[in-house]
Formats: structure tokens, sequence, C-alpha cells
């Protein structure tokens, strides 16, 4: 019998794709099992803490996620007995709900439950059960964690006026960010107008971006726009160019100049 092989980070080029979409440090990563408290079945996802952020990937080599979660608002971390083929299974017990989550191994399980104590408690717990190195590698996480938060911190005491270099590169994507096509794009806002009317989505080049959205006048019309990257600012190609210094700006450009008849399309779990 074939001994497992632990899986694999993925390629350079793509960790550094996601390193600029998130703009925050990979802590740990691997597959999990993911299923959501409405939820009936679990999803495998190529998942990556960063920061106190999950970000599920479809695939290991997908460039861009497509569901993320923020578990600084973690009340408890819940172990559940391993189930008939030896999956560690624990409940993440948050603010507004509960997420499962399932590791191929007890082993695997252990380092995630550590890790995500580590970045939401910061704080490493004496658990027995973990290897020296392990404790180690979380120290570690643990030590660069409050080197960011203080750089945060120190970024938003810093006055509204002022733009640090570093803001940028520490705001995640808006929330109306989905790694989809122009055709799944198009195909969430008319399946489901309720929950807004904009997205906004990677490029056909995947290097830049495009907002899809979808107006309500004499009959509904979509329109879809490139947003080009351009070193540390976004530029919408419109008649006249509009460059703005975040992909959050460009998403509140849209709104503001609609008068707010465009809406962040934000898909409810």
């Amino acid at each position: 019998e074939q001994p497992e092989v632990p899986p694999q980070p993925a390629p350079r080029p793509i960790f550094q794709e996601r390193q600029r979409i998130t703009g925050l440090p990979l802590y740990f990563q691997g597959y999990l099992s993911v299923r959501h408290s409405r939820c009936q079945e679990f999803r495998v996802h190529w998942t990556e803490l960063r920061g106190t952020m999950l970000f599920f990937y479809d695939d290991k080599k997908a460039p861009t996620y497509s569901q993320k979660l923020d578990i600084s608002s973690l009340t408890s971390a819940t172990d559940v007995y391993p189930d008939e083929n030896g999956s560690a299974q624990f409940i993440l017990m948050l603010s507004n709900g509960e997420l499962e989550l399932k590791a191929n191994d007890c082993e695997c399980g252990k380092e995630w439950r550590g890790f995500i104590l580590t970045v939401t408690k910061l704080s490493v717990s004496p658990d027995n059960s973990l290897l020296p190195e392990q404790l180690t590698r979380m120290c570690e996480v643990l030590e660069k964690e409050k080197k960011r938060r203080n750089t945060l911190n120190n970024c938003s005491s810093t006055s509204l006026n002022t733009k640090s270099p570093l803001s940028s590169t520490l705001t995640t994507m808006p929330a109306c960010f989905y790694a989809v096509s122009r055709q799944e794009a198009t195909e969430m806002l008319e399946k489901n107008p309720s929950q807004g009317n904009l997205i906004l989505r990677p490029g056909s080049d995947s290097k830049n971006y495009a907002i899809t959205i979808r107006h309500e006048l004499d009959a509904p019309r979509l329109k879809h726009y490139k947003v080009m990257s351009k070193g540390t600012s976004y530029v919408i190609e419109l008649e006249r160019r509009v460059t703005l210094p975040s992909l959050q700006e460009v998403v509140n450009y849209f709104v503001t100049q609609t008068r707010g008849n465009l809406k962040p399309f934000i898909m409810e779990t």
C-alpha cells in the first residue's frame, strides 16, 4: 500500500496572485470539508488561513477564492469524535452562526484547530497532543499575527486624509467579489435580483478585473466594465477613464454615481 502523499502548496505564481488578492499572510493551508449551519452536505475546499480569514478555493490551483469567512468573532472550537472514516471534525462557533469543518485525519484536524485558535485568541493553547514542531510553528504564527495587527492599528490611527502605503495591501477583497466567469456572473444577477445587481469578478485575462451590472430600467440590461490593475491603482475603462486606489473604491464609485441604484451583490450563505 502506497504511503499517503501530503498536499502540496500551489505553484509560486498562483501563491503570489492569492497573496495580492487577499493582502494577508498565509498561516496554514490544506483540504477541508466545510458545512455551514444551514447546509445539508459537506463541500471539499482547498482552504487557506490568512490572518483571521478562511479563504475557500474550489481547486488547489485556483488563483482566486470562491468564498471567504471572517473568524475573528470565534467564541469556541469544539472537537467532534472522528467518524467511521477516521476524519477529524470540529465546530467553530461564530457570532453569526456555526461552521463545521472536517479534516482528513486527526493530526491534520488538531493542526487546523490549533492555528485557528492561535490567530483568533492571540495565544497558543497548551495542547499536550500537539508535537513540539507544531507548537513551534504556532508560536511563529502568533508573533506574525501580533505584528500584523499592530500594523493595522497604526494604519487606522493615521488621519483619514493621509493614505498609508500599507492600507491597500492589508485590505481584503470587496464582499461582492466572486471568482466567476462573465456568464456565471450574469446568471447570478438574473436568478437573485433581491441580493444586489453589481458583481466584481476576475477579468478574462486573469490579471485584471471586471464589473458586471444588471440595471432595471424599462427592461433589465446587463453591462460589463473592465477594471485594469495599474501598479497600486485600478482604472475603470469608461469613456473617460477613472483611476481609484482600491477595488473597494471601484465598487463605491459605481454605487455613488448611480445614487444607490447599483447595489453590491451579496450572496446569502
